[in-house]
């Protein structure tokens, strides 16, 4: 693993440094640092608008091949990318969903035509996709998806709930998979990879309210909804394998940058240390202390196993060791800020940016995969330990 880049790799840092900075200004000064976890709500239009400016600038897709219209950068541009990205402080991505798992999705399994039609519209910041996986009963277990695709004629009919569906609101289109042979066995069989578009008469989208008053995941509802009969990614009924490699994308070199927005908390949470007088306190010292050392080890951990070397049974504890440290730095975060840390400002009394972190980061530990999810598979799969008993 080298931990250093080249010349020419820190000549590409100043270029997306410097773009970064000339077009996070103006117009786009007010999205710096909003749309992030817990705050997606923020400036929809508007971060709709800087997605369309990233795409015209050839700055989405940018690890996608050239032929499919992506920047081809190499695995360590990349990396510069996402964290010069997050350093700047720009805004959380409209767009990351359809740009970071059904793009490689589609370059992967999808046909010709597909990539011909759905490529261009995330490349171009123009569609805003969701992802339809979770639902009431199929959460952790997702092969227990019971909303139905049925085919008439040429195209798909689909009934059923999804849940949890980050950004459905704001969404031009969905992923969803559905159960298209109930009679199939074993359960993760008959299942196919369908896309949906969410602006019709069949889709109905409700966001959940939390208790900060925002709704950044909702409920979807599919009744008698409709889709083209070749929007299927895949084959048919073998959607499963198609699931699984959407989910394998989200851990990629975007995670350096994610990496670089905990280092943005990190470095806010010891300015207010310094500032309070918190940091002549030995244990918040000694607590700061060990953030940063764990987010030295996420990093090196991810270099690691971005540089190819098989990191084996290791590799499975990353989220679990992100999602708890980012929880326990929420914590951190809200004892260095002290009693002000339970109240807002002053109208319209908005959270502040460690608030929401705090708040959301109670969640890191609960999505893709709960810490006790994460727990059963290194016990099973690491660990080689006998299987958690299933219901019968």
């Amino acid at each position: 693993m080298n931990t250093r880049f080249s010349q020419e790799d820190e000549a590409f840092r100043r270029e997306i440094a410097g773009w970064l900075a000339d077009n996070l200004s103006g117009e786009f000064a007010a999205v710096k640092g909003r749309g992030g976890p817990g705050d997606e709500h923020a400036l929809v239009d508007e971060r709709k608008a800087w997605e369309r400016r990233l795409g015209e600038a050839g700055w989405i897709g940018v690890g996608l091949p050239g032929d499919v219209g992506g920047r081809e950068l190499s695995l360590t541009q990349q990396v510069i990318f996402y964290e010069e990205y997050a350093r700047a402080d720009g805004p959380g991505r409209m767009g990351h969903i359809g740009e970071g798992l059904l793009a490689p999705t589609l370059v992967h399994f999808g046909s010709d035509e597909q990539k011909q039609r759905f490529l261009p519209g995330i490349l171009s910041g123009e569609d805003i996709w969701c992802q339809g996986y979770s639902e009431p009963g199929a959460g952790s277990d997702l092969a227990n998806v019971q909303t139905r695709a049925e085919l008439d004629g040429d195209e798909w009919v689909l009934n059923g709930q999804k849940v949890w569906t980050s950004g459905a609101a704001w969404s031009d289109w969905c992923f969803a998979v559905c159960r298209s042979d109930p009679e199939a066995t074993p359960k993760h069989a008959g299942i196919s990879y369908i896309l949906c578009p969410m602006d019709q008469p069949g889709v109905e989208v409700r966001p959940i309210v939390q208790m900060t008053g925002d709704a950044e995941f909702s409920e979807v509802f599919f009744n008698d909804a409709r889709t083209a009969r070749g929007n299927v990614v895949g084959e048919v009924n073998g959607g499963w394998k198609v699931a699984m490699g959407t989910l394998a994308f989200e851990r990629g070199a975007s995670t350096l940058g994610q990496q670089m927005s905990f280092q943005n908390e990190l470095d806010e949470i010891i300015a207010i240390a310094k500032q309070n007088g918190k940091s002549e306190d030995p244990i918040i010292r000694q607590r700061i202390a060990d953030a940063w050392i764990g987010l030295r080890i996420q990093r090196y951990n991810a270099l690691r196993t971005l540089s190819g070397e098989d990191s084996g049974r290791e590799g499975m504890i990353t989220k679990i060791y992100w999602a708890t440290w980012h929880r326990n730095l929420g914590k951190l975060a809200m004892d260095v800020i002290g009693p002000a840390s339970e109240i807002a400002e002053d109208a319209p009394y908005a959270l502040s940016r460690l608030q929401r972190m705090y708040l959301f980061a109670r969640s890191d530990t609960i999505y893709a995969g709960s810490n006790q999810i994460q727990r059963n598979i290194i016990s099973e799969r690491a660990l080689g330990m006998p299987r958690e008993p299933r219901p019968a």
